[in-house]
């Protein structure tokens, strides 16, 4: 069955939605390598103008090539939160990247946004 999941970056409003492959097992495999060389590449080059917007960008590309399958249909961007979503991802500009899981009041009011979510868990990258 598919996980559906959300990416969200601080200081950019955009919502990353991929219909499948949701799972923290996944998504964190992928996520925090990934993490791990944005920031370091924005330490080495001194680069910290518009890095929401360059880390969005990012990683709609390589969520594009990581999860989709050859299926790129499963992969948008907008800026409402689906209220059917298992889990969502929250970057940091602190370098942090939470998992988050919907509850009840997430899935009757989407509009809450990570206020209606449950923690699963922080990690640093």
């Amino acid at each position: 069955m598919p996980t559906s999941c959300h990416i969200v970056v601080e200081g950019n409003p955009v919502i990353v939605y991929a219909s499948r492959n949701g799972t923290p097992n996944k998504v964190l495999l992928i996520l925090e390598p990934f993490l791990e060389k944005f920031w370091q590449e924005r330490e080495t080059c001194g680069e910290y103008c518009d890095t929401p917007e360059c880390l969005v960008a990012q990683i709609v590309v390589r969520f594009g090539y990581e999860i989709c399958e050859d299926d790129f249909s499963n992969l948008r961007v907008g800026v409402n939160y689906d209220p059917n979503v298992e889990y969502i991802y929250s970057i940091g500009l602190d370098r942090s990247l939470n998992v988050w899981v919907p509850e009840a009041d997430y899935r009757s009011n989407p509009t809450l946004g990570l206020k209606g979510c449950r923690q699963l868990a922080t990690q640093v990258c």
